[in-house]
């Protein structure tokens, strides 16, 4: 017995393949979504990683922040400090300078010199005297300039000549100068290592002689 097909075998094979491509695209389509979701997990978990070591990483600023602000506060007290301790060594220096200036002028004041004026300005003094000559005045300076590591820079402001009466009767030419000079105070850590802080003369500062 001869069977025969009536059905269009060219309209089934066709649906067969269309049912084949839909289920591929379906499966490719499914299997697309499931990478693109893998990626964005994965994506995710580094952005999420990479978010938490950034707040790592912002504590740790902040916490850094403070550190810096804490010793920047220890660095302006250690200052503080530093120059509290330098005024109060400069004041220690200073409380001597007055003495060691006036033993100075007392051994550094040639005969025939006195002193009418003496003002002191932080470390500048300047005085006020007579003298018996300007050679008197020269050696003064050279004793201010060289004898001393108590005094430095003296300089001479000012000499006109004046004249001074001893008695009724007797005048004298004298020469009345205004110099300034500075006080050194490194010189009492010389005079502290035990070092001469300069030679030692009589007390000066005498009366011009009489004739």
């Amino acid at each position: 017995m001869i069977l025969i097909n009536l059905l269009p075998h060219r309209e089934a094979a066709r649906k067969r393949r269309r049912e084949t491509f839909q289920v591929v695209m379906f499966a490719s389509a499914l299997g697309g979504l499931a990478i693109a979701a893998l990626i964005y997990l994965w994506f995710q978990a580094h952005i999420a990683e990479q978010q938490g070591r950034n707040e790592l990483l912002r504590s740790e600023i902040k916490l850094l922040e403070g550190q810096i602000k804490e010793i920047a506060s220890i660095e302006e007290e250690i200052t503080a400090l530093q120059a509290r301790q330098k005024a109060v060594e400069d004041l220690q220096a200073d409380r001597n300078l007055p003495v060691h200036m006036l033993n100075e002028l007392v051994a550094q004041l040639p005969d025939g010199v006195y002193i009418t004026s003496l003002k002191q300005g932080n470390e500048v003094v300047t005085m006020q005297g007579m003298a018996q000559s300007n050679e008197r005045v020269s050696e003064m300076l050279r004793n201010f300039s060289d004898n001393t590591p108590w005094f430095t820079k003296p300089e001479l402001v000012e000499i006109v000549a004046a004249n001074v009466s001893l008695t009724p009767k007797d005048q004298r030419r004298v020469a009345s100068f205004n110099l300034r000079f500075r006080l050194v105070r490194s010189a009492s850590k010389q005079d502290a290592a035990g070092q001469p802080a300069a030679g030692g003369k009589p007390a000066a500062g005498g009366k011009p002689a009489s004739k």
